[in-house]
C-alpha cells in the first residue's frame, strides 16, 4: 500500500529528480509525485508504472504548481536557468521560477521544502567553515571579479526568498556531476586513450564531484525523514552533497588506472561561453577542500558512494575495452 505522505519532485525526469524519486520508491516512507510538463512522456509513464504519482505543472505557471502540489507534505524544487527563453536573455527569469514555486508550495500547504541551490564553492582562507557560510553567488564571493555566472547569483536570491517564506527548508549544493563523463562527453577519446579538457582550470586546484545517481537521492531522502525531528535541526541549513574532492589530474590518473590506458588533462583558453569560463576561473582560484563525506549527512544516516566504486562500475562499463 502506497504511503499517504507525498513528496513532490520537480525535475523528476532529469538526472537529479530521478535519483530522488528512485530513492523514495526504494525506501517506502513516502510516495513520490513526479512533477513534469509532460506526464505522457516515456520517462513520466515509466515512473508511474513503478509506483510514483505523476502530475503536470510548469515553473512559469504558479496556478499549475499549486494544483500539482496539493496534498504534498514536502517538495524537492529546482529551477532551470538553461530554459531557452531565460538563457537567451531573460536572465532573471530563473528567479521568477523559484519564487513561483515557493509561493505555490506555501499556498498548497507544503510543510518542508528542499531546494537545489547551486554548486558548492567554499572559499580558500575562509575564517568560517561549515555549510551555512557557503553561498552560491560567484559575483559576491569573488568580490565582483566574476560577474557572468548569473545562475549562481539567481539561486542565492531564490534561497533567501525560501528562507523568508516561513516554510521549513533545507538546501543542497552539488559538485560537478560524475555523470558528465558521458552526458556531456567530458571524457574524449584520443589515439592513446582519453583526455579531459576543462577550460581555465588550474592543474593544482581541487574540484568537487557528485555521483548524482547514487548520492543525491540518498541525501534528500535523509533530510525528508529527519526534518520534523527537532533534535536533528535540519531546517535552515545548506548541505553539500559531495562524493569526492580531487584535482583534475588526480581524476585523470584514477580513470587511467581503471581503464588501463593513458588519460590526460588539458585546460584550453576558453569554453567559448563567458559564463562557463567565469565559473571555472572562480573555482580554480577560490576553491578549498571539504570533509568527505559530509559529516552532517552521515549523521542523518547517508551512506555515500566512493570514487573508486564509480570508476570500477560506470567508467569501466561505459569506456572500458568491452564497451567498444
Amino acid at each position: 500500500m502506497a504511503s499517504s505522505r507525498i513528496v513532490s519532485v520537480f525535475g523528476a525526469t532529469g538526472l537529479q529528480g530521478a535519483s530522488i524519486v528512485n530513492a523514495i520508491l526504494k525506501d517506502g516512507t513516502f510516495t513520490p509525485r513526479a512533477i513534469t510538463r509532460n506526464p505522457a512522456s516515456e520517462a513520466g509513464l515509466a515512473m508511474k508504472a513503478r509506483g510514483a504519482e505523476v502530475a503536470k505543472a510548469d515553473l512559469a505557471n504558479k496556478a499549475s504548481m499549486v494544483e500539482a502540489l496539493r496534498g504534498s507534505e514536502a517538495v524537492f524544487g529546482l529551477t532551470n536557468y538553461f530554459e531557452p527563453s531565460i538563457f537567451s536573455g531573460n536572465h532573471t527569469g530563473e528567479i521568477d521560477q523559484g519564487k513561483n514555486l515557493i509561493d505555490a508550495a506555501k499556498e498548497a500547504g507544503v510543510k518542508f521544502f528542499v531546494f537545489r541551490q547551486g554548486f558548492f564553492f567554499p572559499l580558500r582562507g575562509s575564517h568560517v567553515d561549515g555549510c551555512e557560510s557557503s553561498l552560491p553567488s560567484i559575483s559576491k564571493l569573488s568580490g565582483g571579479k566574476y560577474t557572468e555566472a548569473r545562475h549562481f547569483d539567481n539561486k542565492e536570491i531564490i534561497d533567501q526568498y525560501l528562507r523568508s517564506s516561513g516554510i521549513a527548508n533545507a538546501s543542497i549544493q552539488l559538485g560537478g556531476f560524475f555523470e558528465n563523463f558521458w552526458t556531456f562527453k567530458l571524457l574524449k577519446k584520443t589515439e592513446t586513450g582519453f583526455n579531459i579538457a576543462i577550460p581555465k582550470f588550474s592543474r593544482e586546484a581541487l574540484h568537487n564531484w557528485t555521483w548524482v545517481t547514487r548520492d543525491v537521492g540518498a541525501s534528500v531522502l535523509a533530510l525528508l525523514k529527519n526534518y520534523d525531528d527537532p533534535t536533528k535541526a535540519v531546517s535552515g541549513k545548506v548541505y553539500p552533497v559531495i562524493t569526492a574532492s580531487l584535482t583534475y589530474p588526480a581524476v585523470a590518473e584514477l580513470v587511467s588506472k581503471a581503464l588501463g590506458v593513458e588519460v590526460t588533462f588539458t585546460s584550453p583558453e576558453t569554453s567559448g561561453m563567458k559564463e562557463l569560463d567565469d565559473m571555472s576561473e572562480f573555482a580554480s582560484e577560490f576553491f578549498k577542500g571539504v570533509p568527505i563525506p559530509n559529516p552532517e549527512l552521515v549523521a542523518l544516516g547517508v551512506k555515500f558512494s566512493s570514487i573508486e566504486e564509480f570508476m570500477a562500475t560506470e567508467i569501466v562499463d561505459r569506456f572500458g575495452a568491452k564497451s567498444e
